[in-house]
């Protein structure tokens, strides 16, 4: 074997040495009994491979683009993988989106290529129909029970005849996710392609071993969505490595907990709200679970509070590690169990370049002073068709930012306090307002609308919104059921506000610019632990 072979890390490495190890396993639903669907490393790397070569004959080259609207669904890597083994571009958009919000992401994303699935067929559809460009093809990961779109094709239909050999070129290609900013746009995260031969190992990759221990025993459990940044590359890397991936088809508190035991999962990903919710579960249902071999529990993606940490804690064992960084790979920040108990409320340290703290005025603040984050030594990124906000990050001398506020003690541990701007962080998603106050600002009965995020005891924050009424008599409960109802039909449910209160207006300056921290103060000075809202039956997604 050559040294190239002997350095390269991908699903191919394990189906030449141990085909038939499971790559994927999806869990079974609550109180289902084996056996689980399976891929194996053998089927991965063929399947991945004809996928790629149908790709290529499409007319796809290095450098384009294919979008996933799937939920997690056993062909979810797979799809992730043969763009990864082409050196494209894969856009993981969320399910939870309405078409219009896909067809931005697929106009702006400039996908060739869209994958949906039984479950998001009528979604995809309509987005693909609207579309100024046509896509190359639309592909069906499963087909309806009364047949597919008009447009799309069958996955077996596209790979049929494909060789499941590579192709002779693999170079690496790279994931480009969505994140929004205070515009309420949202942007791709881009990172420029290496070219590397496919099977370079990624940064993260010696971080996964020597930090969390990955390798070819773990077991690595993944209850959230793999259209987020987090949860599709830590599968990612965990498969190069050789380890069997295991994906819930959504979260629930207890089905986890049974896949935890169950597949006797050494690795797990978490956001906090799914802590809450394990640790709502009665005691009859945690008690007595076999979870000896469960080393490391990975948690980010939202601040955790330090209550809820210590409980699962007191529950797993220390085997909680946290990690802070963005989509954007401008830094890698964490933290291990032992740190974090002499520490609470740290978030870790860097592991890839300094970290400065700045004032408004630009100059270094020394530890324990609270500013501006800054990062050095990150990856290169761009936000896509925004070169303005793409500058907003970055300094000359090199450093980037995701916009957060905090500060460093003396050892260099971070410490997080708050956002630049008011990105709402509910369950572990970032939820952006100002595409819910322009969705309210539109309704004829609201003069003046603010949104902002408020306490929430088990997804951090909710989206609250404050509208100024047309008519001073019209804040009624009636209205508010209609203003939630009006937002939810026009954008994503974990969007709009679950709750809305009215007023005769809403702070604005002379200039007319919203001072929204008025109003997000007042709210969070209400005793957020002891808060409760009420909302529409089914708004919480």
């Amino acid at each position: 074997m050559s040294t190239v072979l002997e350095s390269t890390r991908h699903p191919g490495v394990h189906a030449r040495t141990d085909p038939d190890k499971p790559a994927i396993v999806m869990a079974r639903g609550l109180h289902q009994p084996p056996p689980a669907d399976t891929v194996t490393y053998a089927e991965l790397e063929a399947q991945s491979a004809r996928l790629a070569r149908a790709w290529r004959a499409a007319g796809l080259q290095p450098g384009d683009g294919v979008a996933l609207l799937l939920e997690n669904h056993p062909r979810f890597l797979v799809a992730a993988w043969a763009a990864q083994r082409s050196g494209l571009y894969f856009t993981p958009i969320s399910t939870q989106l309405g078409a219009a919000e896909v067809r931005y992401i697929l106009s702006d994303s400039g996908a060739s290529v869209l994958v949906a699935s039984a479950r998001t067929a009528a979604v995809a559809a309509d987005a693909a129909a609207g579309l100024d460009a046509p896509l190359r093809l639309r592909l069906l990961a499963d087909e309806p029970a009364d047949g597919p779109p008009p447009g799309f094709v069958g996955w077996d239909d596209v790979v049929a005849g494909q060789a499941g050999e590579p192709l002779a070129d693999e170079t690496e290609g790279a994931d480009m996710v969505y994140s929004s900013g205070t515009t309420g746009r949202p942007k791709g995260i881009k990172r420029p392609l290496s070219g590397d031969l496919f099977g370079t190992p990624p940064r993260r990759l010696a971080a996964m071993v020597d930090l969390y221990g990955f390798g070819p025993d773990t077991v690595y459990l993944s209850p959230a969505p793999l259209y987020h940044a987090g949860p599709l590359r830590f599968a990612m890397t965990a498969q190069r490595l050789g380890a069997t991936v295991v994906v819930m088809d959504r979260f629930n508190a207890e089905a986890a907990l049974d896949a935890l035991e169950r597949h006797r999962a050494t690795h797990s990903f978490w956001v906090p709200t799914m802590f809450v919710r394990l640790l709502q579960l009665p005691p009859a249902l945690r008690d007595g679970r076999s979870l000896a071999g469960h080393r490391v529990a990975l948690h980010g993606g939202a601040p955790c509070p330090a209550e809820v940490k210590r409980q699962m804690m007191d529950w797993w064992g220390p085997v909680l590690h946290e990690f802070y960084g963005g989509s954007e790979g401008a830094a890698y920040v964490a933290c291990r169990p032992d740190e974090w108990l002499a520490r609470p409320g740290t978030v870790g340290r860097s592991l890839r370049g300094r970290i400065h703290v700045l004032a408004e005025d630009g100059s270094e603040l020394p530890p324990g002073e609270m500013g501006e984050i800054w990062f050095e030594g990150g990856q290169p990124f761009e936000y896509h068709n925004d070169p303005d906000k793409t500058a907003a990050t970055r300094r000359p001398d090199g450093w980037t930012t995701l916009g957060d506020i905090g500060y460093v003690d003396a050892d260099g541990y971070l410490f997080l306090t708050d956002r630049k701007a008011f990105t709402i962080v509910s369950g572990g998603v970032n939820v952006y307002p100002q595409e819910a106050e322009n969705v309210l600002a539109g309704h004829p009965e609201v003069a003046d609308v603010a949104v902002f995020g408020v306490p929430n005891a088990e997804f951090g924050e909710e989206v609250k919104a404050v509208v100024v009424p047309v008519d001073p008599a019209g804040g009624t409960p009636e209205f508010e059921a209609e203003l939630i109802r009006f937002c939810r039909d026009r954008l994503a449910a974990y969007k709009c506000p679950r709750t809305v209160d009215f007023r005769t207006e809403v702070p604005r300056g002379d200039n007319g610019k919203l001072y929204k921290r008025a109003l997000r103060d007042e709210y969070w000075a209400e005793e957020p632990r002891l808060r409760s809202f009420t909302c529409l039956p089914g708004a919480n997604t």
